[in-house]
């Protein structure tokens, strides 16, 4: 159980944190402490394994801030497998191996997902990639099994208005392939959780429906599923989700851990204060959701610098999305959640 920081450090950190203002130097973090110590969650942000192992400061701050780790590609099918029956496991073997060494929890991410898997694949009919598909698992999960916390096994399977999307294992393999692969992800490692992960899902709507109609299913046909991945990817000109809380609650009723999975809140760009202020308000609001729901058992962030961002060479016109700006400062959001 990770507890608040004692009253004495935190007055403490709040006379060095007066101090560096009074000359002039950026404040490396918030008085209270880092987030991994204010609360029972587990903290974390996706990580690339190219700054982790050539960037002093960007490994340092996360060292200080998160028990958990993503690797925001290094696992991905393309990634560990681009040719068949050759594997390169060099940035995910980093990332473990730092996660082992500093006393960090990994997130596995991700095994079965329409984007980023190798193109050899699209020449497989559906029983061969039904088999492909379970060794693929067997593969990846049995080299770091007992090292991975969670695994997001299934990752985006929905459209907008809630249907299946019409992904290579979906009209190749049928509905059931998600009960499949969490039942060879089961067998594969049966000390990690098990979740489904998927974006604007966040909030009351189809999507989200569907989503939850799928787990309930699942549950009821005794698929091992531990958990749903909330990925959290938000923007201040959409406002905050309605029903987000709402949602925690009524997925946590059927049995399952939540987990906020890909945090971000992109901005208009240029930034000002009053954008960072709106961006605050929203991560305090996605931080205090998922505190509400006891079953909410994770915050993690995609990306916790500006530096090393998705959002910008993704939505153009739009980026700061980050709890830390490029120069690894706390921004208002950060200060937001950890006053």
């Amino acid at each position: 159980m990770k507890l608040h920081a004692p009253l004495g450090r935190r007055i403490l950190a709040i006379a060095a944190a007066a101090a560096a203002i009074a000359v002039g130097q950026a404040v490396p973090a918030s008085a209270a402490g880092p987030l991994k110590d204010i609360t029972n969650r587990y903290v974390g942000s996706a990580v690339a394994a190219g700054p982790l192992g050539s960037q002093a400061d960007y490994r340092s701050v996360l060292t200080r801030e998160f028990d958990s780790v993503t690797p925001e590609n290094e696992m991905k099918w393309a990634v560990v497998e681009p040719n068949r029956g050759q594997f390169n496991w060099s940035g995910a073997d980093a990332i473990v191996n730092y996660a082992q060494q500093n006393g960090k929890s990994v997130r596995g991410h991700t095994l079965v997902w329409h984007s980023q898997y190798p193109n050899w694949l699209n020449n497989l009919g559906g029983a061969e990639l039904r088999n492909v598909v379970r060794e693929h698992i067997n593969t990846e999960m049995g080299r770091y099994r007992g090292k991975i916390r969670a695994w997001d096994v299934v990752n985006e399977i929905f459209e907008e208005n809630g249907s299946r999307r019409q992904s290579i294992f979906q009209t190749r393999l049928g509905d059931g392939f998600v009960a499949e692969a969490f039942r060879a992800a089961r067998a594969a490692d049966p000390s990690a959780k098990l979740y489904i992960n998927d974006y604007n899902t966040e909030g009351m709507n189809a999507k989200s429906d569907a989503m939850y109609n799928l787990v309930r299913t699942l549950k009821q046909q005794g698929v091992p599923i531990d958990g749903v991945g909330i990925q959290t990817h938000l923007a201040t000109k959409y406002g905050y989700p309605s029903g987000f809380r709402q949602n925690l609650q009524r997925l946590a009723a059927l049995g399952v851990d939540i987990a906020i999975t890909e945090a971000d809140v992109r901005i208009p760009l240029p930034v000002d204060q009053n954008k960072l202020n709106q961006q605050a308000t929203m991560f305090k609001q996605i931080w205090d959701d998922c505190h509400a729901v006891s079953r909410c058992v994770e915050f993690t962030t995609w990306g916790y610098t500006d530096r090393h961002s998705w959002v910008p060479g993704t939505f153009p016109g739009e980026g700061a999305a980050c709890l830390f700006d490029s120069n690894l400062r706390p921004k208002p959001a950060y200060t937001r959640i950890n006053p």
